[in-house]
């Protein structure tokens, strides 16, 4: 079977019919081992390879975007690069709640991908007019739309929007998602290739900074890493994470700002979300002054609050220090649980140098070892290799490398024993 086999407009419509969905809803469970076979017995039954191919590059697509829609995912439609780029479900629908709280009636959705965002807005009332550059990606939103009929995805360039003369007094807003990979272009993962640099997404940042300016209810999806300084004053940026990956920076403008200023939003499969803004940080983030100075517990926090450069707020809750500028590690001897961040009772601390850790591995029987690292470079396997563990047998650590005050430290850790 072909894998990815090209899909143009016609193959989206087929899908979309109900006798192409009723065919999806007939496939079983997607399994790679079982291709073969239920393409000849799709072949059987007069279905040309090509639209064989398509229904079952769908249901694997579908399998996969479980873990981004749930259940939600059998009734849509993906094309590979949308589903790695679209919002997953937890996400969109927070993005949404901004628009609805808004009091918005209509959002101009550009850069609508295949529709999560979209959807999301659809599903609180908010009717959406989606456009996206790719033809086949917009027939698969406007699919994935079906379920709120004024709600339509077209093809079109975000560029070519035109904001309404009352767009303040008329209840317009608007979502931009500017293109952040590379099409066609995957990493060494597999997956589509992303662009860092603002100034290379598409529409631009200039164009999203016009739009806020015309239509006061913008909001914009971009990268993790943009710069603290970009942001407009009075806009809102907001970094967040799922599962402790930091997924998009949203700036949002005029009545969609809820604080103004960087904020973290921290979600986690089964937790309520949490928020952390800069009037919760500590005034300023103290650096540890060396091993002697390290107390008893080490944090790791979640990486949405030190991309947002909210530290401090951490600083605040633990009254600790940093190990190092920059490379987020907090030592304290205040023992706190919290929903932003990983604790650990720091075990030993030592200068890290693979002849002194080899020696205190050995002396504690330690034969599996997880290696954390933050500020140090090195190559994991070369490590092992040179600390020479046992191969049965022993107990088991944590080795946090990392600077201390500047130098190269090692941090043997366990993670806190959380009561219930």
């Amino acid at each position: 079977m072909r894998q990815n086999a090209p899909v143009d407009t016609r193959t989206v419509r087929r899908l979309a019919s109900p006798q192409g969905q009723d065919l999806l809803r007939s496939l079983p469970a997607y399994s790679e081992a079982g291709t073969l076979a239920l393409q000849a017995k799709l072949r059987a039954q007069g279905i040309d390879p090509d639209f064989v191919s398509a229904l079952l590059t769908q249901s694997r697509l579908r399998e996969r975007a479980k873990q981004k829609f749930g259940e939600f995912a059998e009734g849509m439609l993906f094309t590979p690069d949308g589903l790695e780029q679209a919002t997953r479900l937890e996400i969109a629908a927070s993005h949404a709640g901004r628009f609805r709280s808004a009091s918005l009636a209509t959002v101009h959705d550009l850069g609508c991908g295949i529709g999560s965002d979209a959807m999301a807005m659809s599903a609180l009332g908010v009717t959406v007019h989606g456009v996206d550059a790719d033809p086949v990606t917009a027939a698969v939103a406007d699919t994935n739309l079906r379920p709120w009929p004024d709600s339509r995805a077209k093809t079109g360039r975000a560029e070519d929007f035109r904001p309404p003369l009352d767009a303040a007094r008329s209840r317009v807003g608007v979502w931009v998602d500017p293109a952040r990979r590379t099409p066609g272009v995957a990493d060494i993962n597999g997956r589509t290739r992303r662009i860092f640099r603002l100034e290379s997404i598409s529409p631009s940042w200039d164009f999203v900074r016009s739009v806020a300016d015309a239509v006061p209810a913008t909001g914009a999806k971009l990268s993790p890493s943009l710069p603290h300084d970009i942001v407009p004053n009075g806009a809102e940026a907001q970094w967040t994470s799922y599962g402790g990956e930091v997924l998009e920076c949203t700036i949002w403008f005029g009545p969609l700002v809820r604080r103004e200023g960087r904020s973290a939003r921290i979600l986690a499969p089964g937790s309520k979300p949490v928020e952390l803004t800069e009037d919760m940080a500590a005034d300023s983030v103290p650096v540890a002054a060396g091993l002697d100075a390290l107390g008893r517990w080490l944090y790791e926090p979640d990486r949405a609050m030190t991309r947002a450069g909210l530290l401090g707020v951490l600083i605040a809750e633990t009254d600790g220090a940093e190990v190092d500028p920059g490379l987020g590690y907090v030592t304290a001897d205040t023992s706190v649980e919290l929903p932003f961040a990983k604790r650990y009772a720091v075990l030993e601390a030592m200068p890290f140098n693979v002849k002194t850790l080899r020696s205190w591995l050995r002396e504690h029987e330690i034969t599996r070892l997880t290696i954390k690292k933050r500020g140090i470079r090195l190559d994991d396997d070369q490590l092992r290799a040179q600390l020479k563990l046992a191969k049965k047998g022993g107990e088991e650590a944590i080795v946090v490398l990392t600077r201390v005050a500047g130098s190269p430290t090692a941090l043997v850790v366990q993670p806190a024993v959380v009561l219930t």
